[in-house]
């Protein structure tokens, strides 16, 4: 559900460090917002300060949210340490592979981009979608 940012109540958070906002802002920018927040059934943020701060910085209006079903303080409190625990980034290796597919995809070679012609004119010879 779109929640307007300006109802978000921030209280005390774990997270001291933000890390780079603008690269996330960045992303968000171009994706849209992939993960969405999660607030108390009281608009209070649970979980996703980052993208909330971020979607602050673009000036978004709304931002995507997910109410907890949580009851209580002490279970709002579990989901926002579970969900900054359990996050895994990219190990090197990962992040290297995905970035050299990422180039390989927007430039493809040229029997890749005769192939996609090929398929796109019966495509639309054919109307299929």
């Amino acid at each position: 559900m779109q929640i307007p940012v300006s109802d978000i109540v921030v209280k005390k958070r774990i997270r001291k460090d933000m890390g780079d906002i603008p690269a996330l802002a960045e992303s968000m920018r171009r994706c849209g917002q992939i993960t969405p927040i999660l607030i108390s059934k009281n608009n209070v943020l649970v979980a996703g300060e980052r993208r909330l701060e971020a979607a602050r910085s673009l000036g978004w209006r709304t931002i995507n949210a997910v109410i907890a079903e949580a009851s209580g303080p002490l279970a709002l409190f579990e989901m926002e340490v579970e969900e900054n625990i359990q996050r895994r980034d990219f190990t090197a290796e990962e992040e290297a592979c995905a970035l050299r597919q990422l180039y390989r995809m927007r430039n493809p070679g040229f029997f890749r981009r005769l192939w996609n012609a090929i398929r796109d004119f019966f495509k639309k010879l054919f109307r299929i979608d």
